[in-house]
């Protein structure tokens, strides 16, 4: 899948979340290789600099290994680990957000998980 850009956000940061959202869907698996910088700065028509950049970022993470003459892949607990991160920032960003105006419209707990259950959240946990 060709890589859509967006001329507000830092290219190399769209590669990083493309990698990311790649391993939770499971489209890159654990252990599998990932495209080399030049491979994928020449499928998405990229910068070789920005490629690394984006990608070296998970690898300092801890998402992606390199493996020297042999190419970059996927860790084993890369899945476990970006989720977890991406909770913390749905946390963050939506949830705490969310009760800081609940609460500024005086709405409770019980009419806010009212709210919430209304949509399409799947309930299987």
């Amino acid at each position: 899948m060709k890589l859509q850009l967006d001329e507000n956000k830092p290219i190399f940061m769209q590669i990083k979340e493309y990698l990311e959202d790649a391993i939770i869907n499971g489209t890159i698996k654990p252990g599998e290789r990932v495209p080399s910088t030049n491979e994928f700065s020449k499928y998405h028509q990229i910068n070789p600099a920005t490629a690394a950049k984006g990608t070296n970022e998970l690898v300092d993470e801890g998402i992606l290994v390199k493996r020297r003459g042999v190419g970059m892949f996927v860790t084993e607990d890369a899945e476990a680990i970006l989720i977890d991160k991406r909770r913390q920032t749905f946390y963050e960003h939506y949830v705490l957000p969310l009760k800081d105006e609940a609460a500024k419209l005086k709405i409770n707990k019980r009419e806010l998980l009212e709210m919430v259950s209304k949509g399409e959240i799947d309930d299987e946990d």
